[in-house]
C-alpha cells in the first residue's frame, strides 16, 4: 500500500509545519510547510471551482517557480493529472501537446506569453491562467483565483494507482510522447533517491535544472518534500546565479547534467563560499573522466550518478560516490527493486549477453510508466513481458556494473566499422580548449557515414587542426574513429535533462 503524493505532503506538514519548505529566489519569497500547504489547498479548490475533476489534465508552462510545484500538489489533492510542459518549446509544439492532452486549465507566465497567445486561440475549451500581476484580457489571474479560494483540504478519493502526471518526452529522436506515471511510481522513486542521496530534513536543496523534467522533479524535489527538507527554486540555470545561491542559501544538495557542472567549474570558484554543498547528483550522461576529477578536486563534494529515462521515472541505476573513480564511465548498478539486462538488440528478455558484449539495455521495476498517453501501439513496442526496451546500447562488466555505449540510433557505421560517438566525445573532452562536444554520423557515398564533431570552444583560438592532431596523438582512439570534420558552434541543442538532441545536429 503506497501513499499518494498528496498524502506525503500532508505527512510532512504534520511533522514539520514550521520548517522552511520553499524559497523562490526570483520573487524573494519564503514559505513554511504549513504556509505552502495552505496555498496548495487554495489552488486545489480554485481548480475544482473552475470545473477540474478527477482525471482532468492541468498543464503548466512555467520556469522554476513556486506556482509550478504548488500546481503539482494541488492536482495530487484532487486527482487531477499534472502536465508540466517544456518552456523552450515553440507554439506549434505546445499546440501538439495541448491537442493530445486536452487540459482543462493551462497555467503560464509572462516570459512565455508570445508562444502561448497563438495556442490560446486554437483551444477555446481550455482555461488559461497567468501567474504574473500583469492583466491579460484573454487569461485569468492565477493569484486572484487563489486568493478567493478556501484553504481547507478538498475531500477527493485519490488512489496510489491513479495517474499523477503526463510528462512529454523532450525528444532526442523526434515527436514527444506523453509518459503516464502513477502516484505509486513516484513514491517508489522517492524511496530510491532519499536512500541513495541520504536526504534528511536538514538538507537544503537547490532546483536549478528545469522542474518540468523528471530528473529534477522526481529525483530531487519530490524526495526532498518527502523527508521535509527545504527546496530553493532558481528561475532558470545560470552558473553564476547557482554559485551565488549555493553560498547565500547554504545549499547542501543539487542536481545538474554534466554540462551544467562544467559551466560552474569554469567560473572563479574562489569568489564563493561553497562549503555547505555536500553532494551533487548528475545524470543525462556519464561525466567525462576529466570533468569528474575536476569536479571532485575543485568542489570537494560527493557525486552520485543516476541513469534512466522518463519512462522509468527516471532512475534505474545508481553509481555511488565511492565508485566514481574506480568505475569511471559506468552508470552503476540497478536501483532498489529494479533489474537491468543487456540482450541481443530487439531480442527476448532471456537473450542475455555475456559480460563485455554490447547489446540493448532493457530494464524492469516498480517505477515503470503506465504507458504512453493515447499511444497503445507505441507502448506495446517498448514494453514487452514487463521489460522496458530502452533503445540504449551498452554492456555489463564481470561485477554487474552497467556501461552505456550510446543510443542505438546514434551509432555510426563507417566502412563497416561500428563507432560509438561517446568514446570519441570523451577523447575530445580531454582537450583543454573544449567546453562541450557532440559527435554524429553524416552520410557519405564512399564510407557509408563519416564522423562529424560539433564543438563548443572554451578557447576561441582553437582550430580543427588542433583537435585533429590531438586525436591523432591519443592512444585511446583508433584512426578510423577520428572526426573528419569539426563544426564550431555557440551551444549544443539539448533537451530538458541535458541530453544532446543529435537528430537536430544530423539534420544540419
Amino acid at each position: 500500500m503506497y501513499p499518494t503524493l498528496g498524502v506525503i505532503l500532508d505527512q510532512t506538514v504534520q511533522k514539520y509545519p514550521h520548517r522552511e519548505a520553499l524559497v523562490d529566489v526570483a520573487k524573494n519569497k519564503r514559505w513554511t510547510y504549513a504556509e505552502w500547504n495552505q496555498e496548495v489547498n487554495q489552488l486545489a479548490n480554485a481548480l475544482t471551482h473552475a470545473g477540474v475533476k478527477k482525471g482532468d489534465v492541468v498543464s503548466t508552462l512555467l520556469f522554476n517557480r513556486s506556482e509550478l510545484v504548488t500546481t503539482l500538489f494541488a492536482c495530487a489533492r484532487i486527482g487531477a493529472i499534472f502536465n508540466p510542459i517544456n518552456y523552450r518549446l515553440k507554439s506549434r509544439e505546445i499546440a501538439y501537446i495541448v491537442q493530445d492532452a486536452k487540459p482543462r486549465v493551462f497555467i503560464f507566465e509572462r516570459a512565455v506569453e508570445e508562444v502561448i497567445r497563438p495556442v490560446f486561440f486554437q483551444f477555446p475549451m481550455t482555461l488559461f491562467w497567468t501567474v504574473d500581476s500583469t492583466r491579460l484580457n484573454w487569461a485569468q489571474s492565477y493569484h486572484d483565483l487563489l486568493s478567493q479560494a478556501p484553504p481547507f483540504s478538498p475531500l477527493v478519493d485519490v488512489s496510489e494507482d491513479d495517474i499523477y502526471a503526463i510528462m512529454y518526452t523532450s525528444g532526442t529522436t523526434g515527436k514527444p510522447k506523453g509518459v503516464m506515471h502513477r502516484h505509486r511510481d513516484m513514491i517508489e522513486q522517492s524511496y530510491i533517491l532519499t536512500h541513495a542521496l541520504r536526504l534528511s530534513p536538514e538538507d537544503r536543496g537547490l532546483s536549478a535544472a528545469p522542474l518540468y523534467h523528471c530528473a529534477e522533479l522526481h529525483c530531487m524535489f519530490i524526495p526532498r518534500v518527502h523527508v521535509g527538507a527545504t527546496n530553493i527554486l532558481l528561475h532558470h540555470f545560470d552558473p553564476i546565479l547557482v554559485l551565488e545561491t549555493i553560498q547565500d542559501e547554504q545549499v547542501t544538495v543539487t542536481f545538474g547534467a554534466p554540462t551544467m557542472w562544467n559551466m560552474m567549474l569554469n567560473e572563479d570558484l574562489s569568489s564563493y563560499r561553497l562549503s555547505s554543498l555536500r553532494l551533487g547528483l548528475y545524470g543525462a550522461a556519464p561525466m567525462p573522466p576529466v570533468l569528474l576529477r575536476s569536479c571532485k578536486e575543485k568542489l570537494g563534494i560527493e557525486l552520485v550518478q543516476a541513469y534512466g529515462m522518463t519512462e522509468m521515472g527516471p532512475a534505474v541505476t545508481i553509481l555511488m560516490d565511492h565508485e566514481q573513480l574506480t568505475k569511471i564511465g559506468s552508470a552503476g548498478k540497478a536501483c532498489l527493486n529494479h533489474e537491468v539486462r543487456v540482450v541481443t538488440p530487439g531480442g527476448r528478455p532471456s537473450d542475455i549477453l555475456k559480460p563485455g558484449e554490447i547489446g540493448e539495455i532493457i530494464v524492469k521495476g516498480p517505477c515503470l510508466m503506465a504507458g504512453y498517453y493515447n499511444k497503445q501501439i507505441a507502448t506495446e513496442k517498448v514494453i514487452r513481458d514487463g521489460w522496458y526496451y530502452t533503445g540504449d546500447l551498452g554492456y555489463v562488466d564481470e561485477e554487474g556494473y552497467l556501461y552505456v555505449a550510446d543510443r542505438a540510433d546514434d551509432m555510426i557505421i563507417s566502412g563497416g566499422e561500428n563507432i560509438y560517438p561517446r568514446e570519441v566525445e570523451e577523447v575530445l573532452y580531454e582537450h583543454p580548449g573544449v567546453l562541450d562536444v557532440a559527435v554524429v554520423g553524416r552520410r557519405d557515398i564512399q564510407w557509408g557515414q563519416q564522423v562529424i564533431a560539433y564543438v563548443v570552444r572554451k578557447d576561441p583560438s582553437l582550430t580543427s587542426e588542433d583537435l585533429d592532431q590531438f586525436c591523432r596523438k591519443s592512444n585511446k582512439l583508433s584512426n578510423f574513429k577520428r572526426p573528419r570534420e569539426y563544426v564550431f558552434v555557440d551551444q549544443l541543442p539539448r533537451n530538458a535533462s541535458g541530453k544532446v538532441q543529435k537528430f537536430v545536429l544530423r539534420s544540419n
